[in-house]
C-alpha cells in the first residue's frame, strides 16, 4: 500500500542524518565534556573538504569540547548552515557563554558566511545572549536567511538589526512579551528581503502586535505570517487590516488564529486581504467570533475568497462584557508585569550561582501544519500524526510543493537507499505506489494519482542512477515510462530527461 510506504519513508526520514557537504551528529545523545571526547567528530571536521552544514543538535557540550570543535572550525571558511539547537541540556549555565563564544569565535576567524543558524532549544538565558552577541553583529551573520533562536532580550533584536538579510526567521514558543515583540519589530524593518516571520504561540498583546503591524508596513516581501496563539487581540488584529490594505502585496499565508479576536476586528482582516491576488490561506480559528463564523464566511464568499479561509471547528464562541473588561485589564496588567519582570530577571542573574543548571528545553509541542510548512524538518512531519499526508494536501499549492520538496530532496536519496537496502523493505510494491502516484498504472485499492510536478521526476531520475535502486526496477520504470500518457505532459522536459536516463540504463535485450 502506498500510504505505508509513505509511512516508513517519512519514519526514516526523521532518523537520516546523510546530506551532501553536511557533517551530521544530530540527535545522538553525546555528553562531549573535554577535548578527549571529541577527538573523532575534530578529525571528521578537519577531514571534511567543502563542509557546508554541521550539525551538533541533540547532545550536549561543555566549554573543553566547544573549545576544541571551535579550533577545527577556524579554517572552515565555507560553512553556511549551523544547526546547533538543544546541545547544552544538563550544563551549568555558567559553562554555556564561554562555549558559545568560542563556537562563534571560531567562524569569525574562518571568515564563514553563514545562511542559516539554529540557536532554538537552548533555554541560555541572558548570559547565553551575550555568548552569541559578537557573532551575531558580526560579518559572519550578514549574510543570514534563516535565524532559529531564542529571544530573550533586546541585543538580538539589536544584532537583527545589523544583519539586514534575514530571509526567513522563526522563533516560535519562546514566551516573548511585548517588549521583546516590540524590540524585534523594530529590526525586521532592516531586512527588506524577509519572506516568512513565524512567531507562533508568543505573547504579544495588542502593544506588540500594534507595534508589528507598523513594522510590517516597511515589508514588501513578506509572503507568510504566523501570529497564531499570540494573544494579539481586538486592537491588534485591526492594526494588522490596517497594514494589509496599505501593503504586503505578495502575502500567501495569513495566521492570526487563537488570537482572542472579535467578529469585528475578524471582519476587518477579512475585508483588508480582498486584493492579495497570491493568498492562498487565512486562519483565524480559534478566535471568540461566535455566529461571527458564518458573517466571516459570507464575507470571504462575496470577495470570491471562500476557499481561502481555514477552519472555524475551534472558534471559542461569543465573548461576554466580563470577558471584553478583562481582556483591557489583561493588557494593562501585562505592562506592569513585564516592567517588573525585567526588574526580576537583572535581580535573578545578579544572584545565580555557578552550579544553577540551565533549563532543559520543554516538550514539543504538535506543530501545526502552517508552522511544518514555514520551516519544515523530519521531526515536525512526523508529529503532525497519521493523518500528515491529508492535512498537508489540504494546505500546499502546487508552488509551494515545490518548495517544499527542495527543503527534502537531499535526505530523501538517502531514505531511498536505506528503504532499498533493508531486507524487509517490500520494493515491488512500492515500485506500484509509485506508478500509481505517477498516473502510469490503474490502482486496484482505489488509490489515486496525485498531480506529478517537474519536482517528482527530477528526484525520480537522480535516484534511478543510484547503485542501490534494483536494475529490475529501472527495466520496469522504463517501460511504463515509454507509454503515452497525459498527466506527465505539464512536466514535458523533466519527463524527457527521465526517459533518457531510463533508456541507457535499461540493459539491451
Amino acid at each position: 500500500m502506498a500510504s505505508d510506504a509513505v509511512a516508513d519513508l517519512a519514519d526514516s526520514l526523521a532518523k537520516t542524518q546523510v546530506d551532501e557537504g553536511e557533517l551530521s551528529y544530530k540527535g545522538q545523545g553525546l555528553k562531549l565534556d573535554n577535548a578527549q571526547s571529541v577527538e573523532e567528530m575534530v578529525k571528521a571536521i578537519e577531514e571534511f573538504d567543502g563542509l557546508l552544514a554541521l550539525r551538533l543538535e541533540g547532545n550536549t557540550i561543555g566549554v573543553e569540547a566547544a573549545q576544541t570543535i571551535a579550533k577545527a572550525l577556524e579554517k572552515k571558511s565555507d560553512l553556511q548552515c549551523c544547526h546547533w539547537s538543544d546541545m547544552f541540556t544538563g550544563r551549568l549555565r555558567a559553562e554555556i557563554p564561554p562555549a558559545l563564544v568560542s563556537l562563534g569565535n571560531a567562524l569569525i576567524t574562518a571568515g564563514a558566511r553563514l545562511k542559516v543558524l539554529d540557536l532554538s532549544d537552548n533555554a541560555f538565558g541572558p548570559d547565553g545572549v551575550k555568548g552569541i552577541e559578537k557573532l551575531l553583529k558580526s560579518a559572519t551573520c550578514h549574510t543570514l536567511q534563516e535565524l532559529c533562536a531564542l529571544l530573550y532580550s533586546t541585543a538580538l533584536a539589536q544584532a537583527f538589526q545589523l544583519i539586514g538579510s534575514l530571509e526567513e526567521v522563526h522563533i516560535p514558543q519562546n514566551g516573548i512579551n511585548y517588549q521583546g515583540v516590540t524590540a524585534l519589530a523594530t529590526a525586521m524593518q532592516h531586512n527588506p528581503q524577509l519572506r516568512v516571520l513565524n512567531l507562533n504561540d508568543n505573547t504579544f498583546t495588542k502593544r506588540g502586535a500594534i507595534a508589528m503591524a507598523q513594522a510590517l508596513k516597511h515589508l514588501r516581501n513578506v509572503q507568510v505570517i504566523n501570529f497564531g496563539d499570540c494573544l494579539v487581540r481586538s486592537e491588534g488584529a485591526s492594526a494588522i487590516a490596517e497594514t494589509l490594505r496599505e501593503g504586503l502585496p505578495i502575502l500567501k499565508e495569513l495566521n492570526l488564529s487563537f488570537g482572542e479576536i472579535t467578529e469585528d476586528a475578524a471582519l476587518e482582516v477579512a475585508r483588508s486581504v480582498q486584493h492579495k491576488d497570491q493568498l492562498e490561506k487565512l486562519d483565524l480559528n480559534g478566535n471568540i467570533l461566535g455566529e461571527g463564523c458564518e458573517r466571516l464566511r459570507e464575507v470571504m464568499e462575496n470577495m470570491n475568497m471562500a476557499d481561502k479561509l481555514g477552519s472555524l471547528s475551534d472558534d471559542e464562541g461569543e465573548p461576554d462584557e466580563d470577558e471584553e473588561e478583562e481582556e483591557e485589564d489583561d493588557d494593562d496588567d501585562d505592562d506592569d508585569d513585564d516592567d517588573e519582570d525585567v526588574d526580576e530577571e537583572e535581580e535573578e542573574e545578579e544572584k545565580s550561582e555557578l552550579n544553577q543548571f540551565s533549563t532543559p528545553p520543554s516538550a514539543p509541542r504538535t506543530p501545526d501544519v502552517s508552522t511544518f510548512l514555514s520551516f519544515p524538518s523530519p521531526d515536525k512531519l512526523l508529529r503532525l500524526g497519521t493523518k500528515r499526508s491529508f492535512l498537508i494536501q489540504q494546505q500546499v499549492s502546487h508552488s509551494r510543493f515545490l518548495w517544499l520538496l527542495k527543503s527534502f530532496n537531499s535526505p530523501f536519496y538517502a531514505v531511498l537507499s536505506k528503504a532499498f537496502l533493508t531486507p524487509s523493505f517490500q520494493g515491488l510494491s512500492f515500485m506500484s505506489s509509485l506508478l500509481v502516484m505517477l498516473g502510469l498504472l490503474k490502482s486496484e485499492d482505489k488509490l489515486k494519482p496525485v498531480k506529478v510536478v517537474p519536482g517528482h521526476l527530477q528526484c525520480l531520475e537522480h535516484a534511478v542512477k543510484q547503485s542501490y535502486f534494483p536494475p529490475e526496477h529501472v527495466t520496469v520504470l522504463n517501460a511504463f515510462m515509454a507509454r503515452p500518457n497525459k498527466s506527465l505532459e505539464p512536466c514535458s522536459s523533466a519527463r524527457d530527461r527521465l526517459k533518457s536516463t531510463l533508456q541507457k540504463l535499461t540493459p539491451e535485450s
